[in-house]
């Protein structure tokens, strides 16, 4: 009966908790090159940087994460015959990547509200692409289930992460020569 009540507010989580994922490592794209501003931007701006991602990770992104995970068991208690499928298994694997992708996240934020940086800001554009790669995997096996072939969706995710590495390299390339 409420079946879909549950299924649009897991949606809505799993959706705001991308929105998270999409936009802190940009965050931490723009503190990290902060560092290298003349001291009297980078005082201004990184103060900035880690007030908006605290307020990102804190209000947004956590708590969609937890409901997201909430809602998703909710489903699974209501469908448990979907334990019992291929493509949910794949699918849960890719969850706990998309805990561990968000965690390691957490982990950088740690450190950039420490002043403790460690990466650079073109890793960070790496890091960033993770989320998208995770999103792809999940949305297709949910959408596609027993219907896709595993051969041909794993080589479209590494054809889509050679997409994205090829855009970053791009991408600094131009930064470069402007």
């Amino acid at each position: 009966m409420y079946y879909n009540y549950i299924k649009a507010l897991h949606l809505i989580f799993v959706i705001t908790w991308f929105a998270g994922l999409f936009y802190i490592p940009r965050l931490f794209i723009y503190h990290i090159e902060a560092i290298n501003k003349p001291k009297n931007e980078a005082d201004i701006l990184i103060p900035q940087f880690k007030l908006m991602a605290k307020r990102l990770w804190y209000i947004i992104s956590w708590p969609s994460a937890v409901l997201a995970i909430i809602f998703a068991i909710w489903l699974l208690v209501l469908m448990p015959s979907w334990l019992s499928q291929p493509w949910m298994h794949l699918k849960l694997s890719f969850v706990l990547l998309l805990i561990a992708y968000h965690l390691r996240t957490h982990h950088f934020f740690l450190k950039l509200q420490k002043d403790q940086n460690t990466c650079s800001s073109n890793y960070m554009r790496i890091w960033n692409e993770g989320a998208s790669l995770l999103l792809f995997a999940i949305i297709f096996l949910v959408i596609l289930k027993d219907t896709l072939h595993w051969i041909a969706g794993v080589l479209g995710i590494v054809g889509l992460a050679l997409v994205l590495l090829l855009g970053i390299r791009l991408y600094k390339k131009i930064r470069k020569d402007e």
